[in-house]
């Protein structure tokens, strides 16, 4: 691991055990070697950074709105975790293609199939663009929910520690062999990816896929 790497990581591990309590009893699960997508419910204040301290020595990468890139402090930390800048709502095929590279290169990459953080930690509807890098790489995919950071800066405020639950599914594949695949049957594909993630987390915070019994797996294939 780079030297800077290593100290970020350590940075981190330190401060969210002061400031969190991690529940995390099967990030064993994730694959140690080989391209991985890893998707995950975005409540956009720790799970990023406990993420990239506990998945490694994993190198990992992910999308990152384009706009970050204008607060140096932000810019510094993607740079450092490799981080890959993408213009949301529009066709980033520059992003896309470094992308795939990255997975081509054997690294974890992270999405977050809502698009955008959720506020409350209950699930939004996902976004079938997702669907495109896992069609384009193959790479197997893993869902990796959590909960509990909903209120971190919450409790921070109140100097109060924060209980952060991680659960890791079961890799599969998405498989569309002999079907024409357009907006429709991706969007289908990505509710199918969502209820692996809804799975995993309580009831309470399911949200827009709270419904399992329209859950189904037409397009997934496990890989275990």
């Amino acid at each position: 691991m780079h030297p800077i790497h290593w100290l970020m990581n350590f940075i981190i591990r330190v401060y969210t055990r002061v400031t969190c309590r991690l529940d995390a009893p099967d990030l064993h699960k994730i694959p140690m070697q080989g391209p991985l997508i890893a998707i995950a419910n975005h409540t956009g204040q720790i799970e990023v950074p406990m993420l990239f301290a506990h998945l490694q020595p994993r190198p990992l990468t992910g999308w990152a709105k384009v706009e970050s890139w204008d607060n140096w402090f932000l810019r510094w930390v993607f740079g450092v975790w490799g981080a890959i800048p993408v213009r949301r709502g529009e066709a980033d095929m520059k992003a896309l293609k470094h992308a795939l590279k990255a997975l081509e290169d054997g690294k974890i990459f992270g999405l977050a199939p809502e698009g955008t953080r959720n506020k409350t930690g209950k699930l939004k509807r996902a976004l079938p663009g997702t669907v495109l890098i896992a069609l384009h790489s193959r790479a197997p995919i893993i869902a990796i929910a959590h909960w509990g950071g909903e209120v971190y800066l919450k409790n921070l405020k109140r100097l109060k520690r924060t209980d952060f639950h991680i659960r890791v599914g079961d890799p599969f594949r998405i498989n569309v062999e002999g079907v024409k695949v357009n907006g429709e049957i991706r969007q289908q594909i990505v509710d199918e990816m969502m209820y692996e993630l809804a799975k995993l987390l309580p009831e309470e915070y399911r949200g827009e896929y709270s419904d399992m019994s329209k859950a189904t797996k037409k397009f997934l294939r496990n890989l275990q």
